[in-house]
């Protein structure tokens, strides 16, 4: 998560932290379904309004690293040198996404999600604003010279990667297996026709 530098902005920071940890906390221990907004604004001790102000819905606090995650999706793209390959960077981001989700502790979260139809809606909705937004990424940088299309493709596979790695017995193999036919896509998507 990026690192707030004023003090006000390290408040919030803290405050929208506070919140998601208890929400996790209670639909842990109770249920996704089972746990209202108002209880969750009242453990953590904020106004329903302040919940809101930092979540736009009940499904975004299990997910609260979401905005930060496409934000690097989308700096994985325009934070590259001008010579820089976009495939492996984009590589080391899935893997950095895949460890946070396989790590030790991160079993029981999964497995909220897997049990609450609207937590897997909530992340299927997720993954694919994820990818159109790495998709204008690449679009908008004039020296990938990829189509539309193309640009949309990619960025739906290295999605995927992600969700598909985080579910293998191996993730990081897993990750570096799809990337490997990402790269080989990318490869192809750089031809020029009738090459």
């Amino acid at each position: 998560m990026t690192v707030p530098t004023g003090r006000r902005e390290r408040k919030k920071a803290a405050t929208r932290q506070k919140i998601a940890d208890t929400a996790l906390r209670l639909f842990l221990d109770r249920g996704f379904d089972a746990v209202g907004i108002r209880e969750v604004a009242s453990e953590a001790d904020v106004a329903v309004t302040t919940l809101f102000s930092h979540f736009a819905a009940k499904e975004a606090l299990v997910f609260e690293q979401d905005e930060d995650f496409e934000q690097r999706l989308t700096r994985a793209v325009t934070g590259r040198a001008p010579d820089e390959p976009l495939i492996p960077r984009l590589r080391q981001e899935i893997h950095a996404l895949v460890r946070h989700c396989t790590a030790a502790g991160a079993a029981p979260t999964w497995h909220l999600i897997d049990a609450s139809p609207a937590l897997r809606r909530y992340e299927e909705s997720m993954r694919l604003r994820h990818a159109e937004t790495l998709s204008a990424a690449i679009a908008a940088d004039p020296g990938l010279g990829r189509t539309g299309t193309a640009s949309r493709s990619i960025a739906r596979f290295v999605i995927d990667a992600y969700a598909l790695a985080r579910e293998a017995a191996e993730p990081d193999a897993a990750v570096d297996e799809i990337f490997e036919m990402i790269e080989a896509a990318w490869e192809v998507t750089g031809r020029s026709p009738g090459a």
